[in-house]
């Protein structure tokens, strides 16, 4: 079912704080660090809680760290856990889900005789004894993380790590991710640190902890026990650096002198030995059009790979229009270098997609379950393909930034796309110059699925009536379309297998056709009208 896609909820800018002198420097260190710290209590307090937390119970978490902070550093130390522990649950059922997909994934093809193939939704048989007889083992392990992980759920026990638990388990091997102590203990301090604050509408620039003024000035509401650092009156702290977002800064100084609510992060990367500033806040959800005005003047439709993606453009009767089009992306190297790279490719495939004024057709894809070692068995290269796939990561960047653009998104259903695609259009849009690949053929298989149309290229009469008394072999068109009765191009031979060749007739000449009273038929076939007299 293919449904336009809602546009996002939030907006989030980030700058980078220029200028900071070393006192500055060391004033966010020891107020991030404080507040880490009691970041960390207060999880800990929650993470004991379990299913028990109430209202109560976070008004004493909160009146306890008012003390030691601020009221507004308490709300939004208290916030931030609550968030923390609410991923950790969510991640703990999918893992769960996971769990559960893999055992009874083994538990049948344990079942099936050895060598058995098996569908296209269900996989076979194991292909030997020695195999089999590991996956027994393998399930044995399985089923013994499913009990214990289905018994953390029920007594609401979740496991989380301030600073990331890659961060954490890269301490044990510094070698193989090519760090040394100080550089760990740095980027491990800086992620446990704390420096958030949410917005508050009608407060003076939306935002009382952390205050941006509409010409960049930053002033930080210090915590109690760190008052005596402040350089500015009622425990205030104004840094040196100035911000001014270069993204959507204007939305953000109305925003801001309107006095509504902004949340706002400091954080530090310790590889480049920076500090950033992000704002953020919440916008009402957009009003998409209806599907049937994207559908009107026909739209892009986008296959996703695992290193560009195949567009191609299609009128609105599903038909292929120009040369398709591919967008390349390279995600080896580091995780900022993947994100600009899909960041490129999205902007360029935006960019065309507004010249043509068009709208965009995606697949809505989830290998959630698509990526499990016991569906696809030995397809190691094929688990690691889908597994490079940036969905999410195309997924979020594409709904942004069309919605930016103005753009719409049709979302359709992902089922065959490719097969289907390639059955029926990756030959026929081959030509001498062009090579038509399996990705460019779903890209059109996508878009006549957005546009409402079957994939097949066209629909043939009933055998019974193999003529256009049904109407015409083409369905996209529809009935008030133009020249959708024209005559057909003619086809080089017979047309039937009694005739001989060179004696074919033209398919568009009805008076052609060999039927009672044509002049195609041969003069002793045909009657003579009768004499009105003798």
């Amino acid at each position: 079912m293919s449904f336009v896609v809602p546009g996002p909820s939030g907006v989030s800018l980030r700058d980078r704080l220029k200028g900071l002198t070393v006192e500055d420097e060391g004033v966010l260190r020891l107020v991030g660090d404080h507040l880490g710290s009691l970041a960390a209590v207060d999880l800990k307090a929650r993470c004991a809680a379990g299913l028990d937390h109430d209202s109560e119970s976070w008004a004493v978490r909160k009146r306890e760290l008012t003390g030691l902070s601020s009221s507004r550093w308490a709300g939004s130390l208290t916030k931030a856990t609550h968030d923390l522990w609410a991923l950790a649950r969510r991640g703990q059922a999918a893992h769960i889900r996971q769990l559960e997909a893999g055992v009874n994934t083994i538990r049948h093809r344990l079942a099936l005789p050895l060598g058995e193939k098996g569908s296209k939704r269900t996989a076979g048989g194991y292909r030997s004894r020695r195999e089999w007889h590991a996956k027994t083992r393998r399930l044995r392990v399985l089923e013994d993380r499913l009990e214990r992980a289905r018994a953390d759920w029920a007594a609401g026990r979740v496991r989380v790590v301030r600073g990331g638990k890659h961060l954490l388990h890269s301490r044990h091997h510094l070698e193989q991710a090519h760090l040394i102590e100080d550089v760990w203990r740095a980027g491990w301090e800086a992620s446990r640190r704390f420096l958030q604050a949410d917005g508050e509408s009608g407060k003076r620039y939306g935002n009382e902890t952390i205050r941006i003024s509409p010409d960049g000035e930053v002033s930080i509401r210090l915590p109690a026990p760190l008052s005596h650092l402040a350089n500015a009156p009622h425990s205030r702290y104004v840094l040196t650096a100035r911000v001014s977002f270069a993204h959507r800064g204007q939305a953000w100084r109305d925003r801001v002198e309107a006095d509504r609510a902004v949340a706002y992060h400091i954080h530090e990367d310790v590889q480049r030995q920076r500090w950033y500033l992000t704002a953020s806040w919440a916008i009402p959800p957009a009003q998409t059009m209806p599907l049937t005005a994207v559908r009107a003047g026909g739209l892009v439709g986008v296959d996703t790979n695992a290193d560009h993606l195949a567009a191609w453009r299609l009128d609105q009767h599903g038909n292929p229009v120009g040369a398709p089009r591919r967008f390349a992306y390279d995600l080896t190297g580091s995780a900022d270098h993947r994100d600009a790279q899909v960041r490129h490719a999205l902007t360029r495939l935006l960019h065309w997609a507004r010249r043509h004024r068009l709208a965009i057709a995606v697949e809505d894809l989830d290998f959630t379950a698509e990526t499990s070692r016991e569906k696809h068995g030995r397809q190691k290269k094929f688990r690691k393909l889908i597994s490079g796939m940036p969905i999410a990561r195309l997924r979020a960047r594409l709904i942004s930034m069309a919605t930016e653009l103005g753009i719409p998104l049709v979302a359709v259903d992902p089922a065959y796309t490719s097969k289907w695609g390639a059955q029926h259009w990756q030959k026929p849009l081959t030509t001498s110059r062009r090579t038509t690949t399996r990705h460019d053929a779903a890209a059109v298989a996508i878009g006549r699925r957005a546009l409402g149309h079957p994939i097949r290229r066209r629909t043939a009469p009933p055998r019974t009536h193999q003529s256009d008394g049904y109407g015409h072999r083409t369905v996209q068109a529809g009935t008030g379309s133009p020249g959708r009765e024209e005559t057909r191009p003619r086809i080089p031979g017979p047309r039937t297998r009694s005739v001989r060749p060179g004696r074919g007739a033209n398919a568009g000449n009805q008076n052609a056709q060999h039927r009672p009273g044509r002049s195609a038929e041969h003069g002793s076939w045909q009657q003579d009208s009768l004499p009105l007299s003798p």
